[in-house]
């Protein structure tokens, strides 16, 4: 158990570094156009919000990557997992230039969705459309950083996040402030800091497959199949943010300060989600990797001990935020109103985190078994459990406490009903093994 305590460690901790940079990324764009005034910062909130959407989206580019590259490492085929990373390179690529040719033409209809005023409806759309074009090469990123988790290597995702946002910084300092771009100064900055760390993934890949004589020819069979595992992870994530869009419009009815009660608790969640994720990616590579090699005895063993880890990680958070709940609050906020409200919300946050840290991990180690297929169906059921579980709850405990519980206990709950089914025996380690090397 301790070998598997110090891999877990190995692989979690720089992961979760390199998560950290992504919110870093945004924090800089908004506390430099917060300077260029309200009507810059509004253009920003909706062009951000539509750009992030996507990615977020897309974030299966590396999570189906991670485990097709990290079973051909177990299985001792070097050159395999590299040219698996690149399928999933290759796809990033493909994927870019279809969203370039669809969006480009549907980026101000997207942001009049918004229904902004006139000057940050131009400004957003300045920003979009510089963004827009940094699609590649944002893809790409997800999609190697994929290919090096598989090769159990999150020091070098970690490396080049740190890099690419301090570059950020500079550029953006030089195109909002020196070259007196502004908005579309802080796209610019922020699209060619993605373009240089793109050039660095593919410059350590083309290395490592010059080292291993891998081809990094798209294999098209390869891209396909990488596809297919992608295409089940797009309707997961779409199903999770059907939930967090549901969860925003109830709470917009409710009123301005239960929406902003729900907007901070939400937004504590996920910087809490940060770690979890990061044991999640550790999971992905090191049940890909031993999936490779056939050695189930291992598999079952790390998915007890992340289970394990993600269930105390949750009590021990849930207890710290339980013990400031009457604190935390006005940390996030100074209106009266919100602060009250978010002190209901807190506590029912700590009482969802063992819950939550369950189901993270176990995310990471059904995709690292490639069970795309099953997660997003059991997220699909979570969601529609959680849509008709709302029916009562509205009703009979009106509020943002109640709909709060809704979401991180019901919906995090059903998420935990449905991925425990699918471990409680060592029937999704045997269809992985059987399923072999895609």
């Amino acid at each position: 158990m301790a070998e598997i305590d110090k891999d877990i460690l190995r692989l979690a901790l720089p992961a979760l570094g390199a998560l950290i940079a992504e919110p870093i990324f945004l924090l800089t764009d908004t506390a430099m156009v917060g300077h260029l005034g309200a009507g810059a910062l509004g253009s920003l909130a909706i062009a951000s919000t539509i750009l992030q959407t996507v990615l977020g989206l897309m974030i299966f580019l590396a999570y189906a990557t991670t485990p097709r590259v990290a079973k051909r490492m177990g299985a001792g085929d070097g050159p395999g997992a590299i040219t698996a990373g690149f399928d999933g390179i290759w796809l990033a690529l493909g994927t870019s230039v279809l969203l370039i040719i669809i969006g480009l033409p549907l980026l101000n209809t997207a942001i009049e969705a918004f229904d902004p005023d006139p000057a940050i409806t131009e400004g957003a759309h300045s920003y979009l459309a510089i963004s827009w074009w940094g699609l590649p090469f944002m893809l790409m990123v997800i999609a190697a950083t994929g290919l090096l988790r598989g090769l159990q290597d999150t020091k070098t995702p970690l490396i080049v996040a740190a890099a690419g946002c301090i570059a950020n910084i500079g550029l953006n300092a030089v195109f909002i402030y020196g070259l007196d771009m502004g908005v579309a100064g802080s796209a610019m900055g922020t699209v060619i800091a993605q373009a240089g760390m793109c050039a660095v993934y593919l410059t350590i890949s083309i290395r490592a497959a010059r080292r291993l004589h891998a081809s990094i020819r798209p294999d098209w069979t390869g891209v396909f199949t990488s596809a297919k595992t992608s295409g089940w992870l797009l309707v997961r994530n779409a199903s999770l943010r059907a939930a967090l869009i549901l969860l925003v419009f109830l709470a917009t009815a409710m009123g301005t300060t239960d929406l902003a009660a729900i907007q901070v608790a939400q937004s504590i969640f996920f910087a809490l989600a940060l770690a979890l994720d990061s044991l999640a990616i550790a999971g992905q590579a090191m049940i890909g990797l031993e999936l490779g090699a056939k050695n189930t005895e291992a598999v079952a063993a790390i998915n007890r001990r992340l289970c394990l880890w993600g269930i105390v990680f949750g009590i021990v958070v849930g207890v710290v935020l339980f013990a400031g709940s009457g604190i935390i609050p006005r940390a996030f906020a100074s209106d009266p109103a919100v602060v009250s409200a978010l002190a209901a919300l807190v506590p029912v946050l700590a009482l969802s985190m063992p819950i939550a840290g369950f189901v993270f991990v176990l995310d990471g180690v059904l995709m690292g078994a490639e069970d795309a297929k099953y997660l997003a169906l059991a997220q699909l059921v979570a969601v529609i459990g959680y849509a008709i579980l709302l029916i009562p709850i509205v009703n009979i405990w009106p509020g943002a406490p109640g709909l709060w519980a809704g979401f991180c206990i019901g919906f995090v709950g059903f998420r935990a009903l449905t991925l425990g089914w699918r471990v409680r025996n060592r029937a999704w380690i045997e269809r992985a093994v059987e399923k072999g090397i895609s």
